[in-house]
């Protein structure tokens, strides 16, 4: 590289930015607080050896990573991203425990729902059952509740289909 497009680590460290830089990528001259940051907890060596210990497709998201826990640890240098990692594991329990009293509530309701489901149910056959205690002559299905009655008449009766001698 140039001497006018060097790196934000070769920058800050008032160095030759070579071809084969491994901050370079990673560091660009665009973002010097990136590297300033990362340079201040981690230290310029310990951070070329860790990326260079790592493959090249791993490297981008290790520098990431090592950039937001020295941003983290300069804004808070006694907890620094562990701050930020126990509020997201409180927010976690407190949704939790609110999506246990949902889940509870559902149940509930749920329940009074089949319980109002039931009760219907109830009322539907015991009106149905009514309508079975009625005596027979208010039955609507049978069609002719005297068809025993006008059979026996009629034989006690002795109908014939003659009368003065004419047939019917």
């Amino acid at each position: 590289m140039s001497h006018s497009t060097r790196c934000a680590a070769c920058k800050s460290l008032r160095r030759r930015c070579t071809k084969d830089c491994v901050l370079a990528p990673y560091f660009p001259p665009t973002n010097p607080q990136r590297f300033a940051c990362v340079h201040k907890i981690f230290g310029a060596s310990n951070t070329t050896k860790m990326l260079e210990q790592l493959p090249l497709h791993l490297r981008s998201v290790a520098a990431d990573c090592m950039s937001f826990e020295a941003s983290s640890r300069v804004e808070d240098p006694v907890y620094g991203s562990v701050q930020i990692i126990s509020r997201l594991q409180e927010q976690i329990i407190e949704a939790q425990s609110e999506l246990e009293k949902t889940n509870g509530e559902i149940a509930f309701h749920k329940q009074q729902l089949q319980q109002q489901q039931m009760h219907q149910l109830q009322m539907i056959h015991a009106v149905a059952q009514e309508g079975e205690d009625q005596p027979s002559w208010l039955n609507s299905s049978q069609q002719d509740p005297f068809s025993n009655v006008n059979q026996q008449l009629f034989g006690d009766y002795n109908y014939s289909n003659t009368f003065c001698g004419f047939e019917f």
